[in-house]
């Protein structure tokens, strides 16, 4: 629920370049490194990094293997069978010495990146499991002529594997979905996902709602969130924490001590508390070392440097409650962090101005930090398709008694952007010439302030009325959490209040905004599905809850329409205040429904407005793309982070840009694969 998503990847709005380092001036590389299946590979780059000192470079450096090392805790959460399956297949690509030409190996392969690209078996935002395009004749081809010594050493003999392989990758009844929220099914025991095992929800909310019994209900405290749960062959069930000496300990114990080394090169001394607390988090596991972390991190705001790492967001969890492990490392862009800093220090003016009930909103707001990034590496759930927004700590109680740290990040923002020039996508699905116009000269700059809207003042807004629970939304938590942080950048960024403070030049930019945001809710982002899917992810469910509610509460005046020219479908916004008067009822709504923990009310806007999908609107966007050549998804490969050494010391870092996606997972897979096949 802390980040937004990138939602304008294929927009072709244009920004303003924004400066290389000095290092890679002299030469031109491409943005879109490679597309296949669904997805486009694109690079970012470092601007400013050349006027970080070495010191900071260094510290960049630490962090980012310390982001590195968690790559398998991400794919061992997502489901039992990614580590043994992607070292299979990577086995096989790296020792087959059959024929390599050909359909049935380009098919091989290309499942292969798609694994490498999804951190698993499952899409990244279908949550089924992706087919994997070529025979099982082939595979068993492909197995019979790698040699043994390629496979893990769990599997003796070829058949071992084989037998493993086969039903994960050619059965789709084996662990057919990452993560299942639909209704009326059991989400725990119907989810694929590693953090439950042989459970049933009713099992798992019964053994948490004991242990915050035994706390006394101490909402502070994130019961389950750093943990797989087991039940037993005898019946028992148990918590394996993640820490050191407990589940994932070897690569946790390898995440601390990069982060032990990059205490040595802080900026800060509240740098080298922070970094303290962290690895204390993952010395015990204990969740009232988290909360200090948190504490910590937030009022560590001084250093440039800064880093996300360790078990954050919790849409991979059917109950939205255990996390995910992710790490990501930042600098701050020190001229565009103005703008987020005029937002910050006006935050109280947002929150009382706001159309929510009195009685959902913080009388006073606390802690509110807010910057403008660019990323340095990411790993885990953040790579390689990572966040453009990040608002953190995720707790209701914390952002109202300590606030949030809030950020926008410009570099992959900028890469989206540079990648996505020339594509056509504006002139196919843009109403007219005059919506073209618009969001050609003014989308760049007003998806940048919503991103900051949603991240440092969406999320951090409103509160949760006395005895209400995080998680008393259930599997609607999170798409209710995202939907509220959208609905109060969509209303504020036609404020006039935006003009005031000098964030915007005119509303055109908020109506810019809401042509895109409309028309990607209506219309475009369902190309991501299969034909006969439902929209399973938060952040689409949140969208799509948004566009249709307003277009079906605006019919009578025609606010929106789903305009039809040469027999194509339009979204055509015909009154923008009417829409934000709209947007204003969805927000004050919506609010209220996370303040009461109204579950009922949240299951009737998800399942009415965030899940359906018309098929023969489906069925048309899909050809469209199709012309295009457009992949519908996005995501980078990282910057190698190199350390420049002086004898047996770290003195200097430097960015090597030339990588390629495949390079970079069989080099990760090679250096940071530090837990065994099955956890």
């Amino acid at each position: 629920m802390a980040i937004v998503l990138a939602t304008l990847l294929l927009t072709g709005c244009q920004t303003t370049p924004k400066p290389q380092s000095e290092s890679e001036q002299p030469r031109e590389r491409p943005w879109t490194l490679e597309t296949f299946a669904d997805v486009n590979v694109r690079r970012y780059e470092l601007p400013g990094w050349e006027q970080l000192t070495p010191k900071q470079r260094v510290l960049a450096y630490y962090l980012t293997q310390a982001a590195l090392c968690g790559r398998d805790i991400l794919m061992d959460q997502n489901c039992q069978y990614n580590l043994s399956i992607r070292r299979i297949l990577e086995g096989i690509y790296t020792s087959y010495t059959g024929n390599r030409q050909g359909a049935p190996w380009e098919q091989f392969y290309t499942y292969l990146k798609r694994v490498w690209f999804a951190n698993g078996i499952h899409h990244f935002y279908a949550e089924t499991k992706m087919a994997p395009g070529f025979p099982q004749a082939y595979f068993q081809e492909l197995v019979e002529n790698t040699p043994q010594e390629a496979f893990p050493q769990k599997f003796a003999t070829k058949e071992e594997v084989l037998a493993y392989a086969n039903p994960v990758l050619f059965d789709p009844t084996v662990a057919a979905k990452r993560v299942n929220k639909a209704d009326g099914v059991d989400v725990v025991a119907t989810s694929a996902t590693n953090l439950y095992r042989n459970l049933t929800q009713k099992e798992v909310e019964k053994f948490y709602a004991a242990q915050k019994k035994a706390h006394k209900n101490d909402t502070h405290l994130a019961y389950g969130m750093n943990s797989q749960l087991v039940k037993q062959a005898d019946g028992t069930i148990v918590e394996r924490v993640w820490k050191v000496g407990g589940m994932y300990s070897a690569a946790i114990e390898q995440i601390v001590g990069w982060l032990e080394k990059a205490k040595t090169v802080a900026e800060t001394p509240e740098q080298v508390v922070t970094l303290n607390s962290l690895i204390k988090f993952y010395q015990t596991g204990a969740l009232e070392d988290f909360n200090q972390y948190c504490v910590d991190w937030m009022q560590d705001t001084a250093a440039r440097i800064d880093f996300v790492n360790g078990f954050i967001e919790d849409y991979g969890d059917p109950l939205g409650s255990k996390c995910s492990w992710e790490g990501l490392v930042n600098y701050k862009d020190m001229e565009a962090t103005q703008r987020m800093e005029v937002l910050s220090a006006n935050a109280q003016w947002f929150e009382d101005n706001s159309p929510v009930d009195k009685k959902f909103k913080k009388e006073k707001v606390k802690g509110l930090t807010a910057k403008v990034i660019d990323v340095v590496q990411l790993g885990g759930d953040c790579y390689p398709m990572p966040p453009i927004g990040i608002n953190l700590p995720n707790a209701n109680w914390f952002r109202k008694e300590h606030g949030s740290k809030s950020v926008t990040i410009a570099n992959l923002m900028y890469a989206y952007d540079k990648a996505s020039e020339g594509n056509g996508f504006l002139e196919e699905f843009a109403y007219g010439p005059e919506e073209v116009a618009r969001i050609r000269e003014c989308g760049a700059l007003a998806s940048n302030v919503s991103t900051d809207l949603h991240e440092c003042l969406g999320h951090g807004s409103g509160q949760l009325l006395k005895g209400v629970k995080d998680d008393a939304l259930k599997n609607y938590t999170s798409t209710i959490e995202e939907a509220r942080a959208d609905l109060f950048s969509l209303y504020y960024i036609a404020d006039p209040k935006m003009e005031e403070l000098g964030i915007l030049p005119s509303q055109e930019y908020a109506w810019a905004e809401y042509d895109t945001y409309m028309r990607n809710g209506l219309l475009t982002q369902i190309s991501r599905l299969k034909p006969g899917e439902q929209i399973e992810e938060d952040h689409m469910r949140n969208r799509a809850l948004i566009a249709r509610w307003c277009y079906e509460k605006g019919k009578g005046g025609k606010v929106i329409e789903m305009a039809s020219r040469d027999g194509k479908t339009y979204v055509k916004v015909n009154d923008y205040q009417a829409l934000r008067g709209l947007v204003g009822q969805l927000l004050a709504e919506v609010q209220r429904v996370r303040s009461t923990g109204d579950f009922k009310a949240a299951k009737a806007l998800v399942e009415g407005y965030g899940v359906a999908v018309d098929p023969e609107l489906h069925k048309e966007v899909l050809a469209r793309y199709q012309q295009l050549h457009i992949a519908p998804y996005g995501g980078f490969v990282n910057p190698l982070i190199e350390p420049v050494m002086q004898g047996d010391s770290i003195v200097d870092a430097r960015v090597n840009y030339d990588v390629s996606l495949t390079e970079q997972m069989l080099y990760y897979s090679k250096n940071y694969s530090f837990l065994p096949c099955d956890n």
